[in-house]
């Protein structure tokens, strides 16, 4: 198979920066080389010594000068949302209503599934994310078309039909026995196919009884292997009613818990209200909590203490996300230039390289998929993002007094979304481009 060498600055993470100045935390070639075979980095490094091992008929792609990083990581997105984003003037609880339930009742239609699922992973793609952590609707066909594009495209991917048999529409119930069948089902034809991966979903606690919350712990005993995702602790509203429907919990987490719904592959949206006995249970089992800055602003949810939890003395793994719809954009920038802004008004600040971290390694490690996925590494998958900081003229201006890498990551955080994507690599072939011609 002819190898493809990619030619530009290289940027990737071997950890956590606990500083800006924290050099030995990442990995930057000025003029880097990537040479991509068969889905697969073989070799990276400064460009003269990757490129003594090209073969003589390798491609060679020169992106100088812009810059060349793991492809962007989104840990928690609705993609049958795509036509809920920008709804006006509601909460949490009322917007599901109102808004989400509806439109998720039109994926009982297949046809209407795979439409969106295109559209969705086009747009994912578009905007640098090569790799999601997906809710379905409750209807099995519309897991089934998700996989099926995320399939086609060779794309790393992690979803599941959400479970929900209560409190939501009957378009979108399914029961405990059904939800169960159907998940199981899913996952024999779906996980471990290509680069698919499976995650249970049980919606929230809300909108699940204790009868489906059983059928959902017996899964992850049946599949330890596998993922779980769902909500925890977003709106005052939505934990009161759950502590009405749960009345025996001591809060909660403890709900989850009792079901055996915590683990290092339990991924958790939101936990914006946790009590100290709550963080402290997540980051005993190991669990995600995935941080969604753009959703708990626009609906107004309240604000996740980021660098809080990561310091206190049983930190929390912690996930970054654009939700959507309860998000405002498909933008991994865009999330992480809100994210600041959060952190900002928690009297915090998170660097550009922390950032970039996150929406890369860190996401990836949070999914448990780091040996795969989020870094530029030997024998990685060649997912890979092409970023321009000069993409609009209010960028090009303010690179003009850019000195330092720093500086040009926070002005692609702050100012930069699609436009500054320049090309995305999926297990190394041409996915942007590909997608306009």
């Amino acid at each position: 198979m002819t190898s493809t060498l990619l030619r530009g600055r290289t940027l990737s993470f071997v950890r956590w920066p606990e500083t800006i100045d924290d050099h030995s935390a990442w990995r930057y070639e000025e003029d880097g080389g990537l040479l991509i075979s068969d889905g697969r980095i073989v070799a990276s490094g400064a460009y003269h010594d990757v490129e003594k091992q090209a073969g003589e008929g390798s491609k060679k792609i020169d992106h100088r000068p812009h810059l060349l990083l793991p492809g962007f990581i989104d840990t928690h997105v609705h993609f049958p949302q795509m036509q809920v984003i920008a709804s006006y003037g509601a909460e949490l609880l009322d917007w599901l209503n109102t808004y989400t339930f509806p439109e998720e009742t039109k994926f009982a239609n297949a046809q209407h599934g795979r439409r969106i699922a295109r559209l969705f992973l086009d747009e994912m793609v578009r905007h640098g994310t090569t790799t999601v952590a997906a809710y379905c609707s409750v209807h099995k066909a519309s897991a089934e078309a998700f996989f099926a594009e995320s399939h086609d495209r060779n794309m790393l991917n992690i979803a599941g039909k959400v479970m929900m048999d209560r409190n939501a529409p009957d378009g979108v119930l399914d029961t405990p026995q059904s939800g169960y069948d159907d998940t199981k089902a899913l996952i024999k034809e779906w996980h471990g196919k290509g680069r698919q991966h499976y995650a249970i979903t049980p919606r929230f606690a809300i909108t699940s009884s204790p009868e489906q919350m059983e059928m959902a712990g017996a899964l992850c005993r049946e599949h330890p292997g596998l993922h779980m995702q769902t909500h925890l602790s977003e709106n005052h509203a939505e934990i009161a009613f759950t502590q009405q429907l749960y009345p025996r919990s001591r809060d909660y987490t403890d709900i989850y818990e009792h079901y055996g719904l915590l683990g290092k592959k339990s991924l958790f949206g939101h936990c914006i209200h946790l009590s100290e006995r709550e963080a402290d249970a997540l980051s005993e089992s190991g669990s995600v909590a995935v941080f969604c800055p753009t959703s708990n602003l626009f609906l107004g949810s309240g604000l996740f203490d980021y660098q809080r939890f990561r310091r206190r003395d049983k930190p929390l793994r912690i996930a970054a996300a654009t939700d959507v719809g309860g998000g405002t954009n498909y933008s991994m920038l865009r999330t992480m230039d809100e994210g600041y802004k959060v952190i900002a008004l928690n009297g915090e600040k998170l660097n550009p390289f922390q950032s970039f971290w996150q929406i890369t390694r860190g996401n990836a490690e949070a999914l448990s998929v780091a040996d795969k996925i989020g870094t530029l590494d030997q024998g990685t998958d060649a997912d890979i993002v092409v970023l321009d900081a000069r993409a609009t003229p209010a960028m090009r201006l303010r690179m003009e007094t850019a000195q330092t890498l720093a500086q040009e990551l926070f002005l692609l955080q702050t100012l930069g979304d699609d436009r500054a994507v320049r090309e995305v690599y999926v297990a190394g072939r041409t996915a942007k481009s590909d997608m306009a011609n």
